[in-house]
């Protein structure tokens, strides 16, 4: 078992992926097979519930692409859901503190390393490949903890000195909303703060990650030369929305003419 989006971000590369929000396995299908390197499947903020979430899984798998889920919350149940139904990683919400970034380290490790509860479900072969999934598994699960309130990025060196931290993401939405500026991403007191992390990260040798929601043109380009490394471009219903109304528009425009 081997998790290439682990293996990328530890040899310093970037590894590009995007959100998945709606609960079906032909949207997972259709996101695996277009060239991303992982999907985050949202169970925070997502229309789907955790066998939803191991169905799409399913939709994934014989593609190169690698399932990560952002967790509703930091607690040990998620975790084992996740990862006993075959996520490579987990993308942890709401983190603001060192104690807070330890806790779903160990959630997601099996002892001796962590607390994960040991079972026999879909990640080991139901059974047929425990032995090789369990002495694999904390090696390679991908743990990546999201910086989403500005308490975290004033504890953000702590936060990214925590062993077994793989990456830090960064959500805008929730990060400007705890600054009064909800929604405005681009305010200059959100980019000080996102600059914040970003810096925090790299210096600590994590990999800095965000969220570009609805890119701008070239703004990808622009993240990675600020050096985040591992970006979710995108969500799936922006992607289906966007696309349906460039669509109804051309469409009138030609109606018209």
């Amino acid at each position: 078992m081997k998790n290439p989006v682990k293996v990328k971000l530890a040899q310093g590369g970037i590894s590009m992926g995007t959100w998945n929000m709606i609960g079906h396995p032909v949207v997972a299908e259709i996101l695996a097979l277009a060239g991303f390197d992982w999907i985050a499947l949202d169970l925070e903020h997502g229309i789907m519930d955790w066998p939803q979430a191991a169905v799409q899984m399913m939709a994934m798998q014989g593609t190169a692409c690698v399932p990560l889920c952002r967790l509703p919350a930091n607690e040990p149940m998620h975790f084992k859901l996740a990862l006993d139904a075959g996520a490579l990683g987990v993308i942890v919400p709401m983190i603001d503190s060192a104690e807070s970034a330890s806790r779903a380290v160990a959630c997601a490790k099996y002892p001796p390393q962590g607390m994960r509860g040991v079972g026999i479900a879909r990640a080991h072969g139901y059974g047929t490949r425990f032995d090789e999934y369990v002495s694999a598994a904390n090696a390679e699960t991908l743990v990546a903890l999201q910086i989403e309130h500005v308490d975290a990025v004033n504890h953000i060196e702590e936060i990214c000195a925590v062993p077994g931290v793989d990456a830090i993401f960064i959500g805008p939405y929730d990060l400007s909303g705890s600054m009064d500026r909800i929604g405005q991403l681009r305010h200059p007191e959100v980019e000080e703060a996102v600059a914040h992390a970003l810096a925090a990260a790299k210096s600590s040798g994590v990999a800095p990650g965000l969220h570009v929601v609805d890119p701008r043109p070239g703004e990808v380009a622009q993240r990675v030369a600020e050096g985040f490394r591992f970006m979710a471009v995108g969500l799936d219903v922006l992607l289906l929305g966007n696309s349906a109304r460039e669509l109804s528009d051309m469409s009138r425009q030609r109606e018209s003419e």
